[in-house]
């Protein structure tokens, strides 16, 4: 009888595994490595790698496999482990070891060796060449995925687990920003960022680069992707703050991702990381403060004479741009219906002038405040504020904002320093994030730009649709990426004609 400790070790730790030979040695494990007679057992149609690691049955991380014939996972492959028992009930016998890649023949326990598999580790691990992510932008070809359905790389849904659409359109929206892709697309730009010992923040730079490679895979075995492990490495490092079963706002998550990433990618106030690089610019901020106005006027007079009232002048760096919405006049027409205000991209955009004032309430003190752009990054984020909290619910401006989708020009909000030595100030919209609904029931969607064909699409969870440009301009607008446009850029690719 075996014993308990002996049955433990056997079942935690392949390196101890004894390997299957006959009396006639190696030349025979060899032979049935490269012809296993169970490979026509494989069911594809059920392998689904976006899960976390986990036995099915122990909920152990460790040496984890799973079976090839019905997709569940399970620890070990020693006698008495849970692969093991699993192959032997079922008569399931080609596992997959999720860590090495390696396949295994259960219970014979010999390693199969069989070009025929490398799909199935392209799934589970999908690497790009620097030649494969060039070529990304510059074709819109078609993909079958092993399911059947046809799917463009990079357009591809991401599941709703329960109440995640909010992290979904952002992470989808990332996903389409050319450098940052590339850069999470190979592994290699990162694995070696040193992090001190115990920091869990890195956990989020791996699953986003796994999640990136997914979703621009163009050997998948179906036409959406999951993003589980992606969101549970997000509630992890939020310490829950962002939560899969609970909605979230689009931009909270935005602005804390994109921190986090940075802080994650060594990224400091003076170094810069990919996310900096890509999404910084910077801007002045005039700011004056104001004397409590239930103060006599001599008081006020007096006060505005001193030098804590007088206007400071400060520069700040920023990862995106909020836009103000005017207060909706909701009124209604002679049928009683509301109807809803529109507002120029551009009236809004009048707040980064540097002439347009607004007071600004802290708890305390007032503060009179204008803004000037001082430098423009390669894409422009705008988070258009529709949500106002007070204390006791959160109501929403249903404003539609009317864009251009091309050829926006923000040489205006430039100082005059920055106007005559930057000489690249116009914008194409390449992802709109949109909120539909009340504010704390509502759903998220996105339009996002194929930079290979030119089109738009609207990703819905795991819905997608072609989508004529035309259309975009008429939805609740909540956030917004903007592309700069280079010398040598195909204007005409950016028209969704």
């Amino acid at each position: 009888m075996v014993s308990v400790k002996r049955e433990r070790s056997i079942e935690l730790d392949d390196e101890d595994e004894v390997p299957a030979k006959t009396s006639r040695g190696e030349d025979t494990e060899d032979r049935r490595s490269r012809h296993c007679p169970y490979l026509d057992t494989i069911n594809r149609s059920v392998l689904d790698f976006d899960f976390e690691k986990l036995c099915s049955v122990s909920l152990s991380h460790i040496n984890v496999y799973a079976c090839l014939i019905c997709g569940k996972y399970f620890q070990g492959r020693g006698l008495k482990s849970h692969a093991y028992t699993h192959s032997v009930q079922f008569a399931h016998h080609v596992f997959l070891n999720l860590h090495t890649l390696k396949f295994y023949c259960l219970p014979d326990n010999y390693e199969i060796i069989d070009s025929s598999l490398e799909d199935i580790t392209y799934v589970l691990k999908p690497t790009f060449t620097t030649q494969h992510i060039a070529s990304l932008d510059k074709q819109g070809k078609l993909y079958r995925a092993y399911d059947g359905t046809t799917y463009l790389p990079g357009i591809v849904g991401l599941n709703n687990i329960k109440a995640n659409d909010y992290a979904n359109v952002v992470l989808q929206a990332l996903s389409n920003v050319p450098p940052l892709r590339n850069y999470f697309l190979q592994e290699d730009n990162y694995k070696d960022i040193r992090r001190p010992p115990g920091d869990i923040m890195f956990l989020l730079v791996q699953r986003f680069g796994e999640l990136m490679r997914k979703l621009w895979n163009p050997r998948n075995f179906k036409a959406h992707v999951s993003p589980h492990e992606m969101l549970q490495a997000v509630v992890l490092c939020s310490k829950k703050k962002f939560q899969i079963t609970k909605q979230g706002d689009a931009v909270d998550f935005l602005s804390w991702f994109l921190n986090a990433l940075h802080g994650a990618l060594g990224g400091t106030r003076k170094k810069s990381s990919c996310i900096t690089k890509v999404f910084q610019g910077s801007m002045r901020i005039f700011s004056k403060k104001l004397p409590h106005p239930d103060l006599p006027a001599e008081e006020k007079e007096a006060l505005l004479q001193k030098e804590e009232y007088q206007e400071k002048m400060d520069e700040s760096p920023f990862l995106y741009l909020t836009l103000d919405l005017p207060t909706a006049p909701l009124y209604k027409d002679e049928k009683e219906q509301l109807i809803i205000p529109q507002v120029p991209l551009f009236n809004i955009l009048g707040k980064f002038n540097g002439s347009t004032e607004k007071e600004y309430k802290t708890y305390k003190e007032n503060f009179l405040k204008r803004f000037q752009l001082t430098k423009l990054p390669p894409y422009l984020i705008f988070c258009i504020k529709r949500f106002t909290k007070n204390n006791f619910f959160v109501e929403k401006n249903p404003t539609i904002v009317n864009f251009p989708i091309t050829n926006v020009d923000l040489r205006e909000y430039l100082t005059e320093e920055a106007q005559a030595t930057v000489k690249k100030t116009t914008y194409d919209l390449v992802a709109n994030v949109v909120h539909d609904g009340k504010p704390s029931e509502g759903s998220y969607r996105i339009h996002v730009l194929h930079h290979g064909t030119g089109k738009w699409y609207e990703l819905q969870d795991l819905q997608v649709t072609d989508i004529l440009p035309q259309m975009i301009t008429l939805s609740e607008a909540y956030i917004q990426i903007w592309k700069r446009r280079e010398a040598d850029d195909d204007t005409n690719n950016h028209t969704g004609a």
